[in-house]
């Protein structure tokens, strides 16, 4: 991926320094606990690139969706110079560049989410975010928040290795910024109750893919602004929407698949859409939503 020497976005801030993210052992949802075995399941589920890995465990306890917004004890720092920070930030820049330009040729007007580097644990709106979930973004403050380490992980243990891989990432956070800007996140969020489990398992396989396909969108636009796309670079990011599809999480952690209980789409699906939004740069053509369209 060709990416040094491009913009760095100043809407990192990094907490990797500071003490944990304060809280206890676990975590609590609804005044319900959640205990080891709904954890584990729950990092399954949204073991990577969830709109909020807490939302999961929220729905095991029983909770009502709503987190009480926790008081950050952690202060940003300036981002270090080193060359993966610097990569992080330029993605994050790119994303910006085009998303801003989208949504002015929509008549909208695109508002910059912050990007936090954190180590282990660290507190957000949406309660406390730990590492072992993976990247998520957090709409009550619109933030993504990303754990470095994670990078290993897609590489050693979950066969996804490369630089776009990993600008996917980012990629598919920023997509659940897109959706929380235009509504879609808190319509979806409001068939919590309304809705079975099962239902509403559904309904978040289709936000999934969708930001899957908005980050198919940026990739598009970023490799027609920047020429960003070197040979091998599109097939990391399949590689990597593949590797992390429901069904393969689920064959890889028990030996079985359950459809039921997807909540991240499979394997196929996720290749499916992110190449929808890079044939086409269009958000248009990203409506997971349709009838028939999953």
């Amino acid at each position: 991926m060709r990416w040094q020497g491009n913009r760095e976005s100043d809407n990192v801030e990094d907490v990797r320094d500071d003490a944990g993210g304060g809280g206890g052992p676990g975590m609590s949802f609804g005044g319900r606990g959640i205990g080891l075995g709904s954890v584990a399941i729950a990092l399954v589920a949204s073991y990577f690139l969830g709109v909020n890995p807490m939302t999961v465990l929220n729905l095991l306890g029983g909770g009502s969706g709503g987190v009480p917004a926790s008081n950050p004890a952690a202060r940003p720092h300036a981002p270090a110079n080193d060359e993966q920070t610097k990569f992080v930030r330029t993605v994050l820049a790119d994303t910006e560049d085009v998303w801003h330009q989208l949504f002015k040729e929509a008549g909208g007007e695109y508002r910059d989410p912050k990007l936090v580097l954190f180590r282990s644990a660290v507190p957000t709106a949406c309660g406390r975010g730990e590492a072992a979930t993976g990247p998520f973004y957090c709409p009550g403050d619109q933030k993504v928040y990303i754990d470095l380490d994670f990078y290993d992980v897609m590489r050693d243990r979950l066969g996804a290795p490369g630089d776009f891989a990993q600008a996917y990432v980012i990629a598919h956070e920023i997509g659940h910024h897109v959706q929380n800007l235009v509504g879609t996140s808190a319509k979806v969020d409001a068939m919590r109750q309304r809705v079975s489990k099962v239902q509403y398992n559904a309904l978040s396989v289709r936000l999934e893919l969708q930001a899957d396909c908005y980050a198919g969108v940026w990739a598009n636009h970023a490799q027609k602004a920047r020429q960003i796309i070197e040979a091998g670079d599109v097939e990391e990011a399949l590689n990597a929407a593949s590797q992390i599809g429901d069904d393969t999480l689920q064959r890889h952690a028990t030996g079985h698949i359950s459809p039921e209980s997807f909540t991240h789409g499979s394997s196929q699906q996720r290749v499916t859409w992110f190449k929808r939004g890079m044939d086409s740069g269009d958000m248009n053509q990203c409506n997971t939503f349709a009838k028939d369209a999953v």
